[in-house]
């Protein structure tokens, strides 16, 4: 949707009915955010009395202990917010290679070096590999 006509959406209609428009958005994001988790659940369900009784040998749940364990899961794993939000305890990585004046930036000269120079550097550190002791150099790791 063009940005302009989304600027323009709400013009010219009554505070009330903008009220009431996003009010009935809320609801049937909080409808639609149940039925979610009551799926969830579900699925849980089934895919638990399916697997873990004949794996484990652990016994059959109900609907509710499924769902329980949803709620549990995502209390245990994953907190009570969601997300990440920045600023908010966690800081950045010094060496942020995507933050400004980082590795990055200095991609940007890459393919230029490699012509100019790369394929001449790139001799050269394999020459100095080559004629190194074999107790000095490392094997590359994956």
């Amino acid at each position: 949707m063009n940005v302009h006509r989304m600027h323009n959406m709400w013009s010219g209609v009554p505070p009330a009915v903008k009220g009431l428009r996003i009010a009935g958005l809320v609801v049937l994001g909080v409808i639609g955010a149940a039925l979610f988790g009551l799926v969830f659940g579900w699925l849980v369900m089934i895919l638990w009395n399916w697997l873990m009784p004949v794996i484990f040998h652990l016994g059959v749940i109900t609907y509710w202990q499924a769902f329980g364990i949803v709620i549990l899961g995502k209390l245990i794993f994953g907190g009570i917010g969601g997300g990440r939000h920045p600023g908010r305890g966690r800081t950045p990585w010094k060496g942020n290679p995507h933050g400004p004046g980082g590795a990055r930036d200095e991609w940007r000269w890459y393919r230029e070096y490699w012509d100019e120079e790369g394929r001449e550097a790139f001799n050269r550190f394999v020459q100095k590999k080559s004629t190194a002791p074999a107790a000095e150099s490392t094997p590359p790791t994956a």
